[in-house]
């Protein structure tokens, strides 16, 4: 399957000279293998659009059959150049297929195709700016849950347990980790609202849905590093 933007860019099959769609991995003609083209998405291996609503299934079964395709050992008796293509396009469809059959992976990913910087790329590029702005409405939480990790790390330290502070923490994981269900469930939402706004080419709510997504990608993260942070302190 091609994109519609794969479609109608034509470039020629380097070894027949036939026409052929620019990016797909080999030549319609001779079967030879091309080389990786550099503006290449994740999305456009698959011939997928940019949508986030995938088969999971069928992007499995997509990725075998060119993996089998691009073997390295098919190209045992090809040249150099061809085995090194050939290792490159199986390089390529390996980084894609990880991508996108995560749905957090591959939302990430749409957002930075859109030019949307998430907020552990800006922490990056920014050396004032180490750790993440704590969500608002998390604000008081956090702070509690900071002094209960202190409490259970001091204590740790001195061979002691304290059965309530851990109950406070297992609660805590608990609420969380309903927090970040609530967050994927409002992701699932907004894949729906994204896929429905590309099919009527409708930029505003692209951008709508885009924007919402990210923030709620960086929320979703921060929620997720509290959870990973009481289960060190817990030892689970």
């Amino acid at each position: 399957m091609q994109t519609a933007e794969q479609q109608s860019v034509k470039t020629a099959c380097w070894s027949c000279g036939s026409e052929r769609a620019a990016g797909l991995p080999f030549c319609d003609a001779c079967g030879k293998v091309q080389p990786p083209d550099p503006g290449l998405t994740y999305f456009d291996v698959f011939g997928l659009p940019w949508k986030l609503g995938l088969d999971p299934s069928a992007l499995e079964r997509a990725f075998y059959k060119l993996s089998r395709k691009l073997h390295p050992d098919v190209y045992a008796q090809a040249s150099a150049q061809e085995q090194q293509w050939s290792l490159e396009q199986t390089s390529l469809l390996n980084d894609a297929y990880r991508t996108l059959k995560d749905p957090v992976t591959r939302t990430e990913y749409l957002l930075r195709l859109e030019g949307v910087e998430m907020q552990q790329e800006r922490a990056r590029e920014s050396e004032a700016k180490k750790e993440p702005r704590i969500p608002p409405d998390l604000l008081e939480e956090v702070f509690e849950l900071n002094l209960q990790l202190e409490e259970m790390r001091m204590n740790q330290k001195m061979g002691e347990d304290d059965p309530q502070l851990r109950g406070d923490l297992e609660r805590a994981r608990t609420l969380f980790e309903g927090q970040l269900a609530d967050a994927d469930r409002q992701l699932r939402t907004l894949w729906s609202e994204w896929d429905a706004a590309l099919d009527a080419q409708d930029r505003p709510a692209q951008t709508e849905a885009k924007n919402r997504m990210a923030s709620l990608l960086d929320r979703r993260r921060y929620v997720r590093n509290l959870v990973r942070d009481v289960n060190e302190t817990l030892g689970t």
